[in-house]
């Protein structure tokens, strides 16, 4: 059950987002939840880096589960995903800032990329 006037807003904003808004928010997530692991990892509170990185693992999961193979670009995007989920496994298991780091540089190329593609006038218009 939704409580907060934000929670509100984000379920309405996630609802009528359109497809390229939406991709950008889940990097948006998965680069926070990464970034929170990392404090955890850095605080030694391993509690919060496994939550955190987890949580990031989903996005991950959410994302692979969104590739739409009929593009070939989708075959490149899963080896990469599962590159960066490989990362979050072993960065948790390891607690290793490294591979945080490493999976937050092609969370955040990955998330510019999108942006640069949904500004292009057939991401907005849908064609």
């Amino acid at each position: 059950m939704i409580q907060s006037p934000y929670q509100k807003y984000q379920q309405a904003q996630t609802q009528t987002a359109s497809k390229p808004k939406l991709l950008i928010m889940l990097y948006d997530g998965a680069i926070r939840f990464v970034k929170a692991g990392m404090e955890g990892i850095e605080e030694k509170n391993y509690e919060k880096a496994n939550n955190n990185l987890c949580k990031a693992q989903a996005i991950i999961h959410e994302l692979i589960s969104a590739l739409n193979f009929d593009f070939p670009i989708a075959q490149d995007l899963l080896v990469i995903y599962e590159y960066v989920l490989h990362c979050l496994i072993e960065a948790n298991i390891k607690k290793d800032m490294k591979l945080t780091q490493e999976v937050l540089e092609h969370l955040s190329e990955l998330r510019e990329s999108w942006l640069q593609v949904s500004k292009l006038p057939e991401a907005v218009t849908g064609t």
